[in-house]
């Protein structure tokens, strides 16, 4: 397969256009096929056997189009099916998973207290169980599912904050945030809420989240195949939709101006902008 195959990008919906920049940012050159599953969203409510069919579906289509890799830009069907992806493809699967281990190590050695927000789906799966298990002997975790901050993005309300605000008290009330070290935003769709979570939050909290991880998992994997784009030329990005409406193709394209126009180190923790 030529390098300037393009690398193969799906999402629920919207939420997986906030990867998609990260990919972006870090690799211009690279041509891409952004496809978001708005008409079937959201997945973290739906059972684990319709988001498998979905995700088999998205990404037949992907590979017919020439995809030399698949980034699954969702936890919640990585959590579902990233393993049954990678036993039925030959090319390369990157998922991903909430950036816990990240939240953790940022303690360096002292015991973190850590909410990880999802949506329900990814925090039932054994994947996060399995997670989660590695840390919680010596760090504190909440589960918190929050399957509005899903709704909002799809439905265009992002930009409503009397709206995300209530979300996010009705989410986070009970817990004491001033005691809280971390939060996860551990569904791509969050990561458009990134500065209502620092206002919302005390300033000692940490947002963290793992797209610029998988950004660099992305590059490295690439690179270690030889299969770089190395023509020196911007890439192109396709982005399409199950929901054909101009209302989704107009806030898909807004939402990747958002990311565009946010700091270089926009979704990088302290301690990821100090591995850069």
């Amino acid at each position: 397969m030529a390098s300037d195959a393009p690398i193969g990008i799906f999402d629920s919906g919207l939420g997986g256009l906030s990867v998609t920049a990260s990919i972006r940012r870090l690799m211009p050159a690279e041509n891409i096929l952004f496809f978001g599953d708005s008409a079937h969203a959201p997945y973290g409510t739906k059972t684990a056997e319709q988001v498998r069919q979905r995700c088999f579906t998205i990404v037949d289509d992907l590979l017919a189009q020439g995809a030399k890799a698949i980034v699954i830009a969702c936890n919640t069907a990585t959590s579902v099916c990233a393993t049954a992806l990678r036993e039925r493809y030959s090319v390369p699967i990157i998922g991903m998973e909430p950036a816990l281990k990240l939240a953790c190590d940022m303690g360096r050695g002292r015991p973190q207290r850590v909410i990880v927000a999802a949506t329900p789906l990814t925090l039932q799966e054994q994947k996060f169980a399995d997670l989660m298990a590695r840390f919680q002997a010596d760090h504190t975790i909440w589960k918190q599912p929050c399957p509005d901050l899903v709704t909002i993005v799809e439905s265009g309300h992002l930009s409503q904050h009397q709206v995300v605000n209530a979300a996010l008290e009705r989410y986070f009330k009970h817990y004491d945030l001033g005691q809280i070290d971390s939060i996860v935003l551990g569904c791509t769709h969050f990561i458009f809420y990134r500065n209502y979570f620092q206002d919302f939050c005390p300033p000692q909290v940490a947002i963290v989240d793992g797209n610029a991880g998988t950004a660099r998992q992305v590059h490295n994997m690439l690179s270690e195949t030889d299969m770089l784009n190395s023509s020196g030329k911007e890439g192109h990005l396709q982005v399409s939709n199950s929901d054909p409406s101009t209302q989704i193709q107009e806030r898909s394209y807004e939402l990747l101006d958002y990311m565009s126009s946010v700091s270089r180190y926009a979704g990088l923790s302290e301690a990821e902008q100090s591995e850069s």
